[in-house]
């Protein structure tokens, strides 16, 4: 049987970054589960996030978002450089994807970072030991990494009929499955019963 997780995602979306929770409760349960990162490239730069938005996530999820983010709310949002990071990481060093995503969250919003420079990346990519090439670093355009995944995601989205994001997909065999995010947001680990429930089907 093959089994398979997509995340589908922003790196810079606060409900992606409590959804991560849920995949890091997946993976740790069933760890040969193949799993598959496609960052959805929402935030451009033209993009904020309200402050009610940020008051919705913790209502539900729980979890109060760090100061330092809050005060970065007035910035447009600008996913790019870390989209482009993170496809390279997702096809280059998969091994390494899923930290790097939660290393990167972690930075934006704990650390209140835009994510938005080099310098900011430094620090990951040196504490994982990644050896990105050059091009990965533009915020003008999407490497062609970043394109590949932005095919994958248009294409997933076809087939489950939204473009709302997070997304996570749950593939067994030919069989697609929408897992709904927002009921197990608040206790992520009820998600793992979820998930041993579809593949014992």
């Amino acid at each position: 049987m093959s089994t398979e997780l997509f995340f589908l995602y922003d790196s810079h979306c606060p409900w992606s970054y409590r959804a991560t929770e849920l995949v890091k409760q997946i993976t740790q349960a069933f760890p040969k589960i193949n799993l598959n990162l496609l960052h959805c490239g929402h935030f451009d730069g033209e993009q904020t996030i309200k402050l009610d938005d940020i008051k919705t996530v913790e209502e539900i999820s729980g979890v109060k978002f760090n100061p330092l983010y809050i005060e970065s709310l007035a910035a447009k949002k600008d996913s790019t450089l870390a989209f482009n990071l993170l496809a390279w990481a997702q096809n280059r060093a998969p091994k390494k994807a899923f930290e790097l995503l939660i290393a990167l969250q972690e930075a934006h919003f704990e650390q209140g970072l835009a994510l938005a420079s080099l310098e900011e990346l430094t620090p990951i990519i040196e504490q994982l030991k990644l050896s990105p090439p050059a091009k990965v670093f533009t915020l003008e355009k999407y490497t062609k990494d970043a394109e590949i995944s932005l095919q994958e995601v248009n294409e997933l989205q076809e087939v489950i009929g939204t473009e709302a994001i997070p997304a996570l997909l749950l593939a067994i065999d030919e069989q697609l499955i929408l897992l709904n995010h927002n009921l197990y947001i608040e206790a992520p680990e009820t998600i793992v019963e979820a998930v041993k429930f579809e593949l014992e089907r």
